[in-house]
């Protein structure tokens, strides 16, 4: 009966630890500073934080507008918020009144 037997090598050893070290170095890598990793998701926290801000200053803006159209509806036509709207479209005033517009 014939046996092989083979010799152990010194670079056998390291193979299966390199493999494992390029692995998680790869991924480490990538979960800081891939598409979605750690540093992007601060700045989709940010950006995020940005937007709000602006929706809640764009809900302000529709909700005066809202109030605006509905004094100038049909129902309950104010005629100081017709006067002033045209005042303000045609750019006139009648002589004795100061005009600040801001």
């Amino acid at each position: 009966m014939w046996t092989k037997h083979h010799k152990k090598r010194k670079l056998g050893r390291f193979v299966m630890p390199l493999i494992t070290v390029a692995f998680l170095s790869y991924f480490g890598y990538h979960s800081m500073h891939g598409d979605y990793g750690l540093r992007a998701t601060e700045t989709f926290d940010r950006q995020s934080a940005e937007r709000q801000t602006r929706l809640a200053a764009l809900v302000t803006q529709r909700e005066t507008l809202e109030r605006e159209v509905a004094l100038m509806s049909d129902g309950s036509l104010e005629r100081d918020m017709l006067d002033e709207k045209a005042r303000f479209a045609l750019n006139m005033s009648r002589a004795d009144e100061i005009v600040i517009f801001h």
